[in-house]
């Protein structure tokens, strides 16, 4: 890659852009749960929190950055319906629930933010975890067109990948219903807030919605391919405990800090 920027500054090959695109968003899964969860997905976020009465604690402010913020959500949320790349669908989730912490500060709630985000590296942290243990254990395919009856080989990475996507979904009494409901009483709530963001919020909690059930169909009912008659497949101990642990403060932690 450090090869292909200096040719590409220097004018001495031609690197068209889409070669760009996978190198930037490829990368080991313990990284991009890191990355994507607590450090440079978020950094940006975290400083716009830290320096909310600098930059944002002003009207006009606060209306361009929530406008940004919902045409963020709403079209990463369309292209996450139409991709076929494992981590890259989560990534783009990433993307939304970032959009959806923006709402919040251009709503100026800085403390309900910041709740959102420590909910959000639990839940993507378990969520690039579990997408890696099953594309490490069928020798590295991303592609979830070519997947199918992973439940019958991997039943409980699937099954708390299960529980991770419908917590991802909001489903009552689960991490991700404390926040997404708090964040549309505040969006109903808020004064001065146009009618049409408060549709293209909506509109993009269902797709959220779609683009989850559409991977669980991939991964469990898809019926193309059976892994299990040509490779052999063992969950590991540790990865499981680590992934349990991260589960059930996926489920109690919104309830606890709300």
């Amino acid at each position: 890659m450090v090869i292909l920027l200096l040719a590409s500054i220097t004018k001495r090959v031609q690197v068209p852009f889409s070669v760009w695109l996978p190198l930037a968003i490829a990368a080991p899964t313990p990284v991009s749960a890191l990355v994507h969860s607590s450090t440079l997905v978020t950094a940006g976020v975290y400083l716009v929190i830290r320096f909310f009465n600098i930059f944002i604690d002003k009207e006009g402010g606060r209306v361009i950055l929530l406008n940004i913020a919902v045409i963020t959500i709403f079209i990463s949320g369309m292209v996450a319906n139409f991709e076929y790349d494992f981590k890259k669908i989560i990534a783009l989730s990433t993307l939304r629930q970032l959009g959806f912490i923006i709402i919040i500060l251009g709503l100026g709630f800085k403390l309900i933010a910041m709740y959102h985000l420590l909910i959000h590296a639990i839940f993507k942290s378990l969520l690039f975890i579990s997408a890696g243990v099953i594309i490490h254990s069928i020798k590295n395919i991303q592609d979830i067109r070519l997947l199918g009856n992973l439940n019958e080989i991997i039943p409980f990475t699937i099954i708390r990948f299960i529980i991770s996507s419908i917590a991802l979904i909001g489903t009552p009494f689960m991490s991700g219903f404390y926040r997404k409901d708090l964040i549309m009483e505040l969006v109903y709530l808020k004064s001065g807030v146009n009618i049409y963001i408060e549709i293209l919020v909506i509109i993009s909690l269902f797709l959220t919605v779609f683009y989850s059930v559409r991977l669980l169909y991939y991964l469990i009912y898809s019926k193309r391919i059976k892994f299990y008659r040509y490779y052999y497949f063992r969950e590991r101990k540790l990865i499981n405990f680590s992934i349990i642990i991260l589960l059930v403060f996926r489920i109690i932690i919104g309830a606890l800090i709300n």
